[in-house]
């Protein structure tokens, strides 16, 4: 399994990957975001789904970004030719998969700013190759175990947040994630893009640089929940203590 979250926020764009990667009883790390950038071209591309899906799409994607990186000025033509890639990785490879009993399910988080984006933008890519853009109401992406890290993002996270809100917030998700699901785990790479920078800035955090966070979330967690308002509680317990006269 996999966690990956991509924020896109007015300042800019944040995304926190895992890298637990899971083959049947063995357990390895391997990275899954990619930088492409160069002059005023800036993107990063997250996957969740099998490996050696991502791994022929992004070497066919490196290939054409290689020979026609010039003529890609908005985010949307470099999805657009990696989604052609996609596509052909699923000409080649996805009816032998189905016979082995694997679903070709690589979905992508393409994100970044190209030279003649107004904005900087965020993308997600689903396995039959067509895509969406993140919207203002609801300004992220999840891809893989998506179900344990949403809901503190879609109470606490605004367009207007800042970074650091909005890197916590993935940092949170992830670590929600991680707390339920065993296949996500450290280490996580965490990549921020500030708009109309044109410079993408990555980090690896492993578990011992931030071993401290989760007892400090869980004991306000277990704070928070001790001073949640109670009467409503007290009804029920009233009507338990009547019962057991």
């Amino acid at each position: 399994m996999t966690f990956c979250a991509a924020i896109k926020i007015q300042d800019g764009l944040v995304g926190i990957s895992d890298t637990r990667i899971t083959s049947g009883a063995v357990r390895t790390t391997a990275r899954k975001v990619t930088i492409h950038q160069h002059g005023n071209h800036s993107m990063f591309l997250m996957t969740s789904g099998l490996r050696s899906v991502r791994d022929k799409a992004l070497t066919y994607f490196e290939e054409v970004v290689e020979g026609n990186d010039t003529r890609f000025d908005k985010l949307y033509k470099a999805m657009n030719a990696f989604a052609l890639q996609l596509r052909r990785v699923a000409q080649e490879d996805k009816e032998a998969l189905k016979e082995s009993g694997l679903d070709f399910n690589l979905f992508s988080i393409v994100g970044g700013q190209l030279e003649n984006d107004r904005e900087h933008k965020l993308y997600m890519l689903y396995p039959e190759g067509n895509w969406v853009e993140v919207g203002q109401g609801s300004p992220y992406f999840l891809i893989g175990e998506s179900s344990y890290g949403k809901p503190i993002i879609d109470r606490v996270l605004r367009y207007d947040s800042s970074m650091e809100m909005a890197l916590k917030l993935a940092y949170l998700a992830f670590d929600s994630t991680r707390i339920s699901a065993v296949d996500v785990d450290f280490p996580i790479d965490v990549v921020m893009y500030k708009r109309d920078s044109y410079d993408i800035v990555q980090h690896r955090f492993e578990r011992k640089d931030l071993q401290h966070l989760p007892e400090w979330w869980q004991e306000r967690l277990r704070n928070a929940v001790e001073e949640m308002p109670d009467e409503w509680v007290s009804e029920v317990l009233s009507k338990l203590s009547l019962q057991n006269k």
